[in-house]
């Protein structure tokens, strides 16, 4: 039975709307969250993709959603920012490196991927959230791996789900198929090249991927960029080994094309068209699985939420969250 508790860490703002920031338990593992509230306004809960944290949902899209009477819930998956770091010791500074080479070589070979927890452990942790805050039922959205993440969630809890959003996700095992352009995948597969690199090598490796998996107009050199990616080093500390589990978690997951399958839930699929890291083939599978599901494939978006992409389908978003789905 999961453990839950709290304690509040932080009362601030972001833009113009203020947050609280806590965590909660399940089980031993610590799941730190940011509830924008208020608790009168429709809750919708937000799942990070790969190595992604809470701070990481942009604040246009937090802004929207809070101005249109929403309630967004975000959080720190496990072995990401704040929240809990597992079984890092059996990850030391010279295999932090290979780790990550050592997945990906084991599943082209298909063989087994036995990670320290799974995806649908990391769905329970979403839904102790929704737990310790009393919210009954939420809207739920979810990008890439958190995209992931959501479905488990969204099958194994229907009753717990009011709409479900996807975002560049997929519902089948990352393959070479269907998996990363190799730009990409090769620059993925080096994100832990450099255990004991500068912040200032970390931020320039960020700016790489950006510049792979996000679209052109996108500001890389502005003040905004460097800030938030200090924020991002310093909340998730000099260990990045959490990415290379959270990567183990996707490739060792197990088959959920039935569990996704049985989503019942109103779902919006939307993915970029020249989506690098995801391709746009596995929306059309999504939207082929998902009954009650539409999809929107957008010709400039790539894997990344920028402003200029969210504008082009935030009014499909709103009219999506405001469906009745009791």
């Amino acid at each position: 039975m999961p453990l839950y508790k709290s304690l509040l860490i932080v009362f601030t703002t972001t833009s113009l709307f203020s947050f609280q920031e806590s965590f909660v338990y399940n089980d031993n593992v610590k799941i730190v969250y940011r509830d924008y509230g208020p608790s009168s306004a429709d809750p919708i809960l937000l799942v990070q993709g790969l190595g992604g944290q809470l701070i990481n949902w942009p604040d246009h899209i937090i802004n929207f959603l809070i101005e249109n009477n929403f309630r967004p819930i975000v959080f720190d998956n496990r072995d990401s920012g704040l929240s809990s770091r597992l079984n890092s010791n059996l990850f030391s500074e010279e295999n932090k490196a290979k780790t990550i080479n050592r997945t990906y070589l084991r599943y082209y070979l298909r063989l087994p991927i036995n990670g320290p927890y799974t995806l649908d452990d990391m769905a329970n942790d979403a839904v102790a959230i929704l737990d310790h805050l009393d919210i009954q039922k939420s809207h739920l959205l979810g990008i890439s791996m958190g995209g992931m993440v959501a479905q488990i969630l969204a099958a194994n809890h229907p009753e717990r789900i009011k709409t479900f959003t996807l975002i560049a996700s997929s519902v089948s095992v990352p393959s070479p198929l269907n998996g990363p352009k190799r730009d990409v995948r090769k620059l993925l597969m080096g994100r832990s090249a450099n255990p004991n690199a500068t912040n200032e090598e970390r931020i320039e490796r960020t700016k790489s991927i950006f510049k792979l998996i996000g679209i052109d107009e996108s500001d890389l050199e502005s003040e905004e960029f460097y800030n938030k990616s200090i924020e991002s080093i310093n909340r998730a500390g000099p260990d990045d080994s959490g990415f290379s589990r959270q990567l183990m978690a996707i490739l060792g997951s197990k088959n959920r094309i039935k569990k996704v399958k049985s989503i019942e839930s109103n779902t919006l699929i939307i993915h970029g068209k020249e989506d690098p890291l995801i391709q746009v083939k596995n929306a059309y599978k999504a939207h082929r699985y998902i009954k009650n599901s539409n999809l929107i494939v957008l010709p400039k978006m790539r894997h990344l939420i920028e402003e200029p992409v969210f504008d082009l389908f935030k009014d499909d978003l709103l009219s999506h969250l405001s469906e009745d789905n009791a």
